[in-house]
């Protein structure tokens, strides 16, 4: 998943993603309405003036919609004090956010820049990020977990490994049927550990699809890896085809994030992604509904908020 995505020479979000929404492989929710921009600002302005700094940073901004959205919804003196900090790694994504946002940004290859830029406070925020992190996948069996690897083909082949040790995460901790497959973002885990120590002050907001440790694989024993390509979800032996030229993703354990975070974050709070746009609905807005809807994405992503 690491080669795939992540490859500076093939993989497909340093070459191959050319944009996110109908003319991309998939679509994310600032592309579809302005109501998650207008909730984020709110968010924003709020922790801002509760940590006392004006230095607000995206991580992963996608095309730079939300950000941009961000931006225009930020109370008038508050947008003009702030400054917005954007790490991204992918090159053809830094450039459409460029040619958006002009010089509306600063741009970071990674959060320790950015905070080291921000003199280690900042109010942070991401919004499908940690979906895009390559997971670890294990499968439980009679005699206990294995893991999940590729021999490359073609055609691919799965194969279950023996290991020695698991990785920290919540999902084995719950009492999943033989033959269960889940995944683990530990690379997001590991990454998190590098920077999340020079932060000081601030807040951080986490949004993604997913849930937490005891709902996440319900009535789902494959587990949750799946690819997109040209807006279709692949699915199975699907998903080791076209590496590099497909988005590859998995569901985001919430458990795992607060348990990850909470030395340096606390606890946090968690709600729903339609709990969180709620007051700022547009009734007249097809796409706001959508949004909002529980049985959605309302309900099928999760916002975790977190305070340094």
């Amino acid at each position: 998943m690491d080669r795939a995505l992540h490859d500076p020479e093939t993989g497909y979000y340093a070459r191959r993603i050319t944009g996110v929404g109908r003319g991309g492989d998939f679509t994310t929710a600032p592309t579809l309405s302005r109501v998650t921009g207008k909730a984020v600002a709110a968010w924003a302005a709020a922790a801002m003036k509760e940590c006392g700094t004006f230095n607000l940073v995206e991580i992963g901004p996608g095309e730079g919609e939300l950000a941009a959205a961000v931006m225009e919804h930020l109370p008038w003196l508050t947008r003009l004090r702030t400054k917005l900090h954007l790490v991204e790694t992918s090159i053809p994504l830094a450039k459409i956010q460029r040619k958006l946002l002009g010089g509306r940004a600063i741009w970071h290859r990674t959060p320790t820049e950015a905070l080291q830029a921000c003199g280690s406070k900042a109010v942070i925020f991401s919004n499908e990020l940690v979906d895009a992190f390559p997971v670890r996948c294990f499968q439980k069996a009679e005699s206990g977990w294995k893991e999940l690897a590729v021999r490359l083909g073609p055609p691919a082949e799965e194969v279950l490994l023996e290991v020695d040790s698991l990785p920290r995460s919540s999902s084995f901790a719950v009492a999943h049927p033989t033959g269960q497959r889940i995944e683990v973002h530990e690379s997001y885990h590991l990454w998190l550990a590098g920077w999340m120590p020079l932060w000081k002050a601030g807040r951080m907001l986490t949004i993604d699809y997913g849930g937490e440790a005891g709902d996440l694989y319900h009535r789902r024993p494959k587990g949750s890896v799946r690819a997109y390509l040209l807006q279709q979800r692949l699915e199975g032996l699907a998903v080791y085809e076209n590496p590099g030229r497909q988005d590859l993703t998995a569901d985001v354990n919430f458990t795992d994030l607060r348990e990850w975070s909470r030395e340096w974050a606390g606890e946090g709070t968690l709600r729903t992604f339609g709990g969180f746009l709620e007051p700022f609905l547009d009734p007249a807005n097809p796409a706001d509904a959508y949004l909002a809807d529980q049985s959605g994405p309302g309900g099928a992503f999760l916002v975790l908020d977190q305070k340094r």
